[in-house]
Order: structure tokens, then sequence, then C-alpha cells
């Protein structure tokens, strides 16, 4: 493996501390009148100012994701995933479904194993007619992200349902900088228009802006994916006096497209059709998403800051598929047509006390909150060219998940302690629409422990342990057919890792960490049935490594490896599909405020199984983008170029058993949706 060099350190901390300075400034709502609007107010922007001995992993991780954040461009809302260390992302159907996720050692699908949210609204849908945790980011206007938090494993007490692999949490800008128009202009007939406004600017007690998005694009296979996306985002802050604000938010997102989906091997060796051909090109489907948030922030008194969250979001989704072509229906096809109509309402509330016991500085956090899903009409239906033929599941989905946690964080010394409990409780209801129209009810709780430690030996070295149990929810469908057993999978991990900073130049982060999933039961949309699968064990080694070379020029290299395992499977037979093994992320970025900025980075990810016993082969790849900009004080011109040595490359790859129109018995091997190839866009931003 050629990818520069293996550094020494990890990317899993978030949950150890905040800062503990006596003040409640880390939680307090600001509105901040500069450029530098992140996650948790003031953040270093260089590598030389963090200070490994001063900041508690919480910070630090999140400071570096922002620092990067802050320096690689972002094409798109895909990108912003992969600034999380390890984490990579395939898109097999065209440009509209969610992405499927790889995080240490799990295919997460679209979303099971890691939890994602925007502002705190939960991106994961639970009981999803596709797949659990079904997490489509497409509704994010990258451009309006101005921080984010990330931390891999099961650590965090604030995280909840589906943070086993890891989670994200981004934070969209306070406030705009300036207001820009920007368009776009690439290959493939891409276009797209980005407008960002600032309504109320420059003034001591509110601001607000508008961003609004259309994007269009063929994509580059043979059948044009016709992909269209419309995004809007407005969002409001204001200072009620000097103990209360309150931050109100809203965004509308469509999108509607084709797909030439997940294409077999021997149809492209035969000259059927083309690599970027298709066996149905009536795949793809249309989803929308309407958010809305109102937040109320308020500092008791010095030492005490309560903050309280309600949101909605109204979705609706319908996607067309065919995996299989002509395996069970020679006659119409193996067409499918997923599809649900959902509403989402949440609620959190969160109370921070900080306190002094002797040498100890001691911040207290009590949370709870309450998430409720009902989705209508979420079935499956086989299809023949988008037509209706027959439904196969129908029901109506009512979901309940209540929390409570309390989290200590410490800090004496050289010595800074996590200790966490989270209880959850969930309430699953299932109306069969085609059966027998009855209601089924499950209920299930589960408690999360959490505990991480921390010692800085001096300003250069930190180690750190963590430790902590975490789960992913089961799809509604599984619960009651499976009566409630084994229904809220746990998972328990550990992570041992040590923080370098030899210069102030130079960050190094090396991690030995351990994953432990417990019994579960698969619901799989695909086919409206449900499979078993038992335990699994993931170990691995994580590397993270800075180097800012000056104030402009910054470069980064992630490098992860892992040994996904199913337990209880013979010796040979118990590869975990698609699990990844060994992932490496890295670049370097030169960027200035005024004057030339650009970057090139690169993405590997190794051979890896395709089945059970490895005997069909996931591909790997090696693939480099490249971006490069002027800006002048009101105007910025751009180039953007995915795949600069266009290599021929899979995104997404399964194993799969299909049978052609042509074929009169059924194969099971690779299928793949080809990657994107060279592709260039230019973009032009007037800023005012």
């Amino acid at each position: 493996m050629k990818p520069f060099i293996l550094f020494i350190l990890l990317h899993t901390f978030l949950s150890c501390l905040m800062h503990i300075d006596g003040n409640a400034q880390d939680n307090q709502f600001q509105i901040l009148n500069n450029s530098k609007d992140t996650l948790f107010g003031s953040q270093p922007t260089h590598l030389k100012e963090v200070v490994v001995s001063k900041m508690v992993q919480r910070n630090l991780f999140n400071a570096i994701a922002n620092i990067d954040l802050n320096t690689k461009p972002v094409k798109n809302s895909q990108e912003i995933l992969r600034l999380v260390p390890g984490l990579f992302i395939a898109q097999h159907a065209g440009g509209g479904k969610a992405e499927q996720l790889f995080l240490r050692g799990f295919d997460s699908d679209h979303g099971t194993d890691i939890l994602v949210t925007v502002d705190g609204i939960p991106v994961n849908m639970v009981s999803h007619a596709h797949g659990q945790g079904y997490a489509d980011a497409h509704f994010i206007i990258p451009e309006t992200i101005g921080g984010l938090e990330f931390g891999t494993g099961p650590y965090y007490t604030q995280q909840g349902n589906f943070n086993t692999a890891g989670y994200i949490g981004m934070k969209t800008l306070n406030h705009l900088a300036e207001s820009r128009i920007q368009i776009e202009v690439g290959q493939f007939n891409t276009k797209r228009i980005l407008g960002m406004f600032n309504l109320i600017q420059n003034t001591a007690n509110q601001n607000a802006y508008i961003a609004t998005e259309a994007l269009y694009t063929n994509g580059p296979t043979v059948s044009p994916q016709q992909f269209s996306r419309y995004n809007l985002f407005a969002k409001y802050n204001r200072r009620l006096n000097d103990l209360h604000s309150i931050t109100a938010s809203f965004s509308v997102f469509s999108s509607d497209w084709y797909a030439s989906g997940q294409i077999p091997e021997r149809a492209v060796r035969a000259g059927i059709i083309d690599r970027f051909g298709s066996i149905d090109n009536t795949e793809g489907g249309n989803t929308s998403r309407y958010n809305a948030l109102i937040k109320l922030n308020s500092t008791l008194r010095k030492n005490l800051v309560w903050e309280n969250q309600l949101y909605y979001s109204k979705y609706i989704f319908n996607l067309f598929s065919n995996f299989t072509f002509f395996l069970n229906d020679p006659v119409n096809g193996d067409g499918i047509q997923q599809s649900e109509n959902r509403d989402l309402y949440g609620f959190n509330s969160t109370l921070s006390v900080k306190s002094k016991w002797g040498e100890w500085n001691i911040k207290s956090i009590y949370g709870l909150g309450i998430r409720y899903d009902q989705s209508n009409n979420n079935g499956l239906s086989n299809t023949a060219q988008r037509r209706f033929i027959s439904a196969n599941t129908l029901g109506n989905i009512k979901e309940t998940n209540s929390f409570a946690f309390v989290e200590y964080q410490t800090i004496k010394g050289k010595w800074a302690m996590d200790l966490g409990f989270r209880a959850d409780y969930f309430n699953f209801n299932y109306q069969d629409l085609l059966m027998s129209n009855q209601l089924a009810s499950q209920q299930k709780a589960i408690l999360s422990p959490k505990f991480n430690i921390q010692y800085s030996i001096n300003k250069q070295t930190q180690f750190y342990f963590k430790s902590g149990k975490g789960f992913h929810s089961n799809d509604t469908r599984v619960v009651v057919a499976n009566l409630g057993r084994e229904i809220l999978p746990a998972a328990y991990g550990a992570d041992l890792g040590i923080i370098l900073k030899p210069s102030s130049k130079v960050l190094l982060n090396l991690a030995a960490w351990y994953l432990y999933l417990n019994q579960e039961f698969v619901y799989v949309g695909d086919a409206g049935v449900v499979e078993p699968s038992g335990k699994s064990r993931r170990q691995g080694f994580d590397v993270m490594a800075r180097y800012q070379i000056n104030d402009q020029i910054y470069s980064q290299v992630n490098y992860n490896i892992t040994r996904p395992r199913a337990l209880g499977e013979p010796k040979g037979a118990n590869f975990i599909p698609l699990a990844p093994t060994a992932t490496s992320t890295g670049g370097i970025f030169y960027k200035k405020d005024i004057g030339f900025s650009g970057g090139i980075s690169y993405r590997y990810i190794q051979n890896r199984p395709a089945n059970e016993d490895n005997s069909i082969i996931a591909k790997g790849y090696f693939i480099t983008d490249a971006a490069v900009q002027y800006r002048f004080s009101k105007l910025e011109i751009g180039l953007m170029v995915e795949n600069l040595f266009n290599t021929n490359w899979n995104e997404a790859q399964f194993a799969t058993e299909s049978k052609l129109i042509s074929e009169t018995t059924s194969t099971t091997e690779l299928h793949f949706t080809p990657g994107v190839p060279f592709f260039a866009k230019f973009k032009i931003a007037v800023l005012f």
C-alpha cells in the first residue's frame, strides 16, 4: 500500500469532556460577527493553537475536524461525511439515494451503525422502507455547515440509537460572513446554482440568513440520470436578553432521479452493456424532506446552562430498484418500489452544571428527550418499469424512543474522566394493512454505561482509555415478528490510545480498539423478510496525522486497519461481507483568504470480502481528487476535479444472485456501480 505515511494516531475520542473553566461560555449561544463561526465558538484555526495538555479529547478531536473542514474544499454534502477519519461512502442508485456508509469494519448500509445529526435533528430514519437507520443527508447545503463533531465507537453518553461504530454531528453556521451567488458547470450536463443571503446582519442582538441550491446532472451513465435537487435553508438567531437566546431554522428539500443500478460483471464482460450501462434504467426515485427547529438557550446563573430543542420533519420517500433482474419473475422482471410518508417529532432538553469539589472541576450534564416517528403506508411493492404490479408488504409504523442520561465530566491536574449512564425506552407499534389489519405492539428498554479517562503527561503527550456500551434499534417489523426478543442489540467497545504533539506543527494520534456486537435480527427492506444475524467482533488500529507546514499549507493522513469477523461460524466462512479491512485518506491543501487556494486529496480502500467465505472479492481502489481556486476581494473562480487520473473503479459492490432475461439459470457474482470517471466542474461566485 502506497499512500503516504503511517504516523501514529487515531481519531476516536469525543466524549471525554468539555472545558471546565467556571463560566458558561462553551454552551451559551453566541451571535458571532466574524468569519470563524464554528461549532464550539472560539475554535483553533491552525494546528499550532492546539495544546494537547489543555484540551480534553472531545474538544481536541472536534478542533481537528473543524480545521479539516475549514481547510479542505468541500464539493458536496457527501464530502462533509468524508471528513470523518476512516469513514467511506458509496452511492449505488443515482444521486438521490442515501449513501452506503463504511466505518470501523462496518458496512453500515445507509446508517444502521452510524448516528448522523444536523443541529441536533436526526438524519437516520428508524424502521425505514429501505433500511434501518437510513440517513439521507442530501438536504444539507454544504456551504451552510460551519462545524463538525464526530466520535468513533459507542462511548458518548449524549449519543443514543445507532451510535455503535460512531456518530457524526454537523452544525450549520450561525451567520454568513458575506452573501454570495455561485454558479457551477461541469461535465455530464452538470449545473448548480447557489444563493446565500444575509437577511439581518451586523446587529447586536439578532441575525438571519437564507440559502438556496438547485442542482441538475445526467451523471456519467449511458442512460441519463436526470438528477434534480432543490434545497432551501433559513436560520434566525436572537438574543432575548442577557440570559436567554433563541434559534429557529427551516429547510425544504426535494429530489428526483433515474439510476442504472448495480450491474453484473458478466454482462460487461460479454459486451451486453457498457461499464456505465444498465440492465434496468428505470431505477431511481424521488424524495422530499421538510425540517423545522426551534432552540432556546438559557444561562440560569453563572455555572448553569439549560438548552431546550424542539424539531419536526416531514419526509416522503419513493425508491425504485431491481437487484436480481429476472430471477423471481421471468416475465415482468424483479422491479420493486419502496415508499413511505413519515412525520417525525422530537424534543431534547439538557441541563449543564459546573462546580468544584476540592481540586476537582466537575461538569454535570443531565438530559432527557423523546423522538416519535409515524411512518404511514410504509411498504414494498412489485413493479415493472415503475408500474405497480402487486403489494408485498404495507403497513403503518409508530415508534417512540424516550431517553434520559446523566454524565459527569471531571478534571484534576493531569487527569480527566467522563462517567455516563444512558437509559432508552422504545415503544414499537405496527399495523399490517395487508394481513390482519391489527395493531401489534412491543416495548423494550436498554441501559448504556460509559467510562472514559485520560492522562496528560506533559504538553506533548496524552494517553486515553475509552469504554462503553451502545446499541442500534431494529426495525419495528423485526420487533413484532420476534415478539420483542433480542431487538436492541448491544455493542461493547474499548479504545486505548495516545496523542502526541512533538512540535507546534505536528499532531499524531494512535489507537487500538475492540468492538463486540450482540445478536441481532435484520429486516431486509428489499425483500420484506427478517433474516437472523449472529454475534460479531471487530478489532483494529487507527492512525491520524496532521502537519501544518505554515499558516497556509496543511496536510493530513488517516489510516485504519480492521479485522471484522462473525462469531459462531466456521473458520473460512466467518467473513463479514463488504466490511472494510484497510482504508486511508489524506491530502495537502493550501489556503489563503485572498488569492490562490487549492489542494489534492486521495482515498484508498483495500480489496475486501463480498461474501462470507471470501470467494467473491469487492475490489479496492485508490482515487485522487483536486481543486484550485482564486479569490479576489469580491469574486471567486475555481476548478474542481474528481478522479484526477481517470481510474476505473467500483463505487458500490455486492455479491448478488441474478438472472438476465436471456439466461436460463441464475449466477451469483459481483454486481457493481461504477465510480465516477474524470469529472471537472468550474465555479464562479460573486460575494457581497
